[in-house]
């Protein structure tokens, strides 16, 4: 979810997908998760401090992602925060 279009919440992590959030506020719901793609990557990707831009996911789904990547994503939207679960 988006909150005063500043902070973007999810259950999991941010997406290589994610151009504008048009395209979040977009998702039908309710709605199947499909293995790849920007609703996966919400509610499955995951940050590693230890990363610096996007790598496969342990899970065997999704993404893992750097600090680089979460900065460069609240940049580039004007946001101030991500929020996870």
């Amino acid at each position: 979810g988006l909150i005063d279009e500043k902070i973007i919440c999810m259950h999991g992590g941010l997406s290589p997908d994610i151009k504008s959030m048009d395209q979040v506020k977009r998702i039908v719901r309710p709605t199947d998760v499909p293995d790849a793609g920007l609703l996966c990557d919400l509610l499955w990707a995951d940050p590693d401090k230890d990363l610096t831009g996007w790598a496969e996911n342990d899970r065997g789904v999704s993404w893992i992602f750097g600090d680089d990547v979460v900065n460069s994503f609240l940049n580039d939207h004007e946001m101030d925060l991500v929020c996870r679960a």
